[in-house]
């Protein structure tokens, strides 16, 4: 982490008036940036006590202040907590238990009552400014990531200083960041994914950053976003998006009519797979979309598609220095951005040599080393004839159509497969207008491609708003799979009605 600390600096002295950072409120240059950070560093040295590091949690939206609390953080050598806004009260509570948070800093439009309840010192991001050449390096900066993955109670991902640093310039080098990049920033903070691509790789570039946070806290809701407006606006030349939000944009301007920023030259998509016509339809449009995987256990980022040498269905190839094997078709990671482990669950001695992470993920190469994602291991379906089925896999070819949002395969054993149909929010009201009919016309398509055994016998569709309030979408915008096939087997797989048994002849009554 000090090497991003230090570009940082490096561009306050050098390039001192060259715009950081700024949420539409307020703006941020270098030199100002800089100040900011050892200003608040110096202030968040005060919560030390008896030779304890404090270990830190933020709060708050896309402001300039969660920048500043962040590489303030990491530059006092103490340990960031960021608590994600879309977890519940009780998962913040474990997250502050399980970190040990000693204390919590918030952004100015922040509600700290969640702080309250975890019976902790609540303070805003300190605003104070000082010397950079007066700050001290030393120390262990460290990131506490919590995902709750397909489960309710997260799990801290503890990643050090090294690995942070390691991921931000592989994938800088990967991109080609450069000073001249406008990063525009539409996922929140306290994803690890945006805290590379929104903090660390830009500002350790140079380049510039726009936060949306009144953007940003819509995300998830089931209303249409007006995301044609800001992108427009912005005028970025790289972005992260999920397939949700690309899906959203997408909609937006094949509807409106609506053009891409001339000098966009990258937007990545991750968190989850991409539908192969989604990114067509993207592409068509002028959206150069990048496809790319991770996850928060590797540093949130192992393979990538290039500029320029994008391989449409694939992930792209990993990122340089990093060693992905297949074992029994499983991804493997070797290398220096696996994370140290799960909070709680750290070895005492570090290894010997890089680390080694088993993903979970099902996944090919191509000949030229371009990596294919399948879907999770533990989710396969084994159908009572014997074939395996990758959910993902048949949920693909149902989110070709720009009408869903997401989508589900259920098992049902010998009753056969289930699909859960999310509606987009812009196509909420055509299911609204639509019969039984058409929209078993719509499935009936989407399956067409796909053989006999993996076709879906009954779909049943939700809408996002229900999800929303189940509490059934993960923090970048995916069904939770376990908990959301358990809320809606009964409508999914419906227990069978009891045949009808007629009386014997004798008991027949005629009336």
């Amino acid at each position: 982490m000090h090497e991003i600390l230090r570009a940082i600096r490096r561009h306050a002295a050098v390039t001192p008036h060259q715009p950081a950072v700024t949420d539409g409120i307020s703006s941020l240059d270098y030199a100002q940036l800089a100040a900011r950070v050892a200003g608040a560093a110096q202030a968040l040295t005060a919560l030390e006590r008896s030779g304890s590091r404090p270990v830190v949690g933020i709060l708050g939206a896309n402001r300039v202040e969660w920048v500043v609390a962040q590489l303030a953080i990491w530059q006092a050598g103490y340990t960031a907590v960021p608590l994600p806004p879309f977890f519940s009260a009780a998962q913040c509570r474990h997250i502050a238990a399980d970190a040990g948070i000693t204390h919590i800093i918030y952004t100015p439009d922040a509600d700290p009552g969640p702080g309250a309840p975890l019976d902790l010192p609540v303070q805003p991001v300190p605003a104070m400014t000082a010397a950079t050449a007066a700050l001290d390096l030393a120390g262990t900066a460290r990131q506490v990531i919590y995902t709750s993955g397909s489960t309710g109670t997260p799990k801290g991902v503890l990643l050090e200083g090294r690995q942070l640093s390691w991921s931000t310039l592989a994938l800088a080098q990967a991109i080609d960041a450069r000073p001249d990049d406008h990063y525009l920033s539409l996922l929140p903070m306290a994803l690890l994914l945006e805290t590379l691509c929104a903090i660390t790789m830009p500002l350790s570039a140079g380049a510039r950053v726009t936060l949306m946070p009144g953007l940003t806290a819509r995300m998830g809701g089931p209303a249409p976003l007006p995301l044609t407006d800001a992108i427009t606006a912005a005028a970025p030349t790289c972005l992260m998006l999920v397939p949700q939000l690309l899906a959203a944009w997408v909609t937006e301007l094949e509807r409106t009519g609506g053009t891409v920023p001339p000098d966009l030259r990258l937007v990545a998509v991750g968190g989850a797979a991409v539908p192969p016509a989604l990114a067509e339809r993207a592409w068509a449009l002028g959206i150069p979309v990048h496809e790319g995987y991770g996850l928060s256990e590797c540093c949130s980022v192992v393979a990538l598609n290039r500029p320029g040498q994008r391989r449409p269905g694939t992930v792209g190839r990993p990122l340089s220095g990093l060693r992905v094997t297949l074992d029994g078709g499983e991804i493997v990671v070797t290398g220096p951005s696996v994370m140290s482990g799960y909070l709680g669950m750290t070895p005492a001695n570090e290894p010997a040599g890089p680390a080694t992470w088993r993903t979970g993920d099902l996944g090919t190469f191509d000949d030229d080393g371009h990596l294919t994602v399948h879907g999770r291991r533990d989710a396969l379906i084994v159908t009572p004839g014997g074939r395996n089925i990758s959910p993902e896999w048949v949920e693909a070819h149902f989110l070709n159509d720009p009408r869903l949002s997401h989508c589900l395969l259920s098992d049902g054993g010998l009753d056969g497969l289930a699909m859960l149909l999310v509606p987009a929010p812009a196509a909420e009201s055509w299911f609204e207008a639509a019969g039984d009919d058409a929209i078993a016309a719509l499935a009936s398509t989407a399956a067409a491609g796909l053989p006999a055994y993996a076709r879906p016998r009954r779909h049943h569709v939700a809408p996002l708003r229900d999800l929303a309030a189940r509490g059934l979408l993960t923090a970048n915008g995916r069904l939770r799979r376990r908990e959301t096939t358990a809320a809606y087997h009964p409508q999914l797989h419906p227990p069978a009605m009891p045949a009808i048994r007629t009386p014997p002849d004798h008991l027949t009554t005629d009336h």
